[in-house]
């Protein structure tokens, strides 16, 4: 399962893109897709342990 965090987009308030980029509604920023990884639990990594944004957002 994919982090609830995370979206995909195809522009921003300034500019559109060509194709969709991995947007972080934890932190309210596109996110590198190294990181989307760790979102969509790629590489026997997990989002829920491996990534401090998500875990930011559970504190709140």
């Amino acid at each position: 399962m994919a982090c609830p965090h995370l979206e995909y987009r195809d522009e921003d308030e300034e500019r559109s893109f060509h194709t969709e980029r991995a947007y972080c509604t934890a932190v309210d920023s596109f996110i590198q897709p190294m990181r989307a990884d760790i979102c969509n639990d790629r590489y026997d990594l997990h989002h829920a342990s491996d990534c401090e944004y998500y875990q930011s957002a559970g504190e709140e």
